[in-house]
């Protein structure tokens, strides 16, 4: 009787305790982002500031961090739309058909996932170096891809390949072929179907892992930094930069490059909401 009687006193204790569960756990969630993510973003903000607008202008009109700014815009113009162009191809063959090597491609597919970005970088040198495995055909032909633009293009591409095709496999998969083959059966064309039945219904996929591509293309440094010999207005990428300038105790100009790369990311993001946006209303509209 009195294990009955006393059941009912223990459920608003146990009620209580688990009340505390979530608050702990968000709780822990925000403190985790605070110090991951929060606190250093605001370090770099007012690191770039303390000084006043004056200096941070100063420190973007510097010849080597313009040149550092073109180059990687340049390396992103580049390299995302080949990476895009590879990774749709590549997700529907893989999402659409069966051959041999499947597993492999899809493995050699995630494999900058696996590989460090300098072992990667690595690999160019010892493929595309002077003494790698096409460096004297290269030096034949005056061809330069170590230490100049061609190698930190090669190592972009490398290193966000993935992300497109990952993001666009799976919305292939759950949508299935019925409706590419019922446009095929009306009469469309392969261009047809794809432009009117398939895009359409990979945007949002294929919309994320431009987003991806363009993200990890703008801030890749390990990769790059071994391919491109870091040399100061020649092949010096933003990221690259900041490194440099850091070294160098130029902490201010190192706080503004930065600055500019948080803004890049965010103005990336803003892109995608009002491609979203405008998604949304064409879809309404029809």
């Amino acid at each position: 009787m009195s294990t009955i009687a006393s059941s009912p006193r223990s459920k608003p204790a146990a009620k209580k305790k688990i009340e505390w569960v979530p608050i702990v756990l968000i709780t822990i969630a925000i403190g985790f982002l605070a110090l991951v993510i929060y606190i250093p973003a605001i370090n770099v903000f007012y690191q770039a500031f303390k000084k006043g607008i004056g200096p941070f202008l100063a420190n973007l009109r510097q010849p080597n961090f313009i040149t550092a700014v073109r180059l990687t815009i340049a390396l992103a113009v580049i390299s995302v739309p080949l990476n895009t162009i590879f990774g749709l191809c590549a997700a529907w063959a893989l999402a659409r058909k069966q051959f041999r090597g499947r597993t492999l491609l899809l493995s050699v597919i995630d494999l900058p996932f696996a590989i460090s970005p300098v072992v990667a970088g690595l690999m160019l040198v010892l493929l595309y170096g002077r003494n790698g495995w096409f460096g004297s055909a290269l030096e034949a032909a005056d061809i330069k891809i170590i230490f100049a633009f061609p190698g930190m293009v090669l190592a972009t591409m490398f290193v966000s390949l993935p992300f497109v095709a990952r993001e666009v496999i799976p919305v292939l998969e759950e949508i299935g072929p019925e409706q590419e083959e019922a446009a095929n059966t009306l009469g469309a064309s392969s261009w047809q179907t794809f432009w009117r039945v398939t895009l359409p219904s990979i945007r949002w996929g294929l919309l994320y892992g431009l987003i991806l591509t363009n993200a990890r293309a703008m801030g890749e440094f390990g990769a790059v930094s071994v391919v491109s010999g870091n040399l100061a207005g020649k092949t010096q990428s933003l990221p690259l930069f900041v490194e440099e300038e850091y070294k160098q105790y130029a902490t201010e100009s190192a706080y503004s490059a930065a600055v500019l790369l948080a803004l890049l990311a965010v103005v990336t993001l803003v892109v995608k909401e009002i491609m979203q946006r405008k998604t949304r209303v064409q879809d309404e509209q029809e």
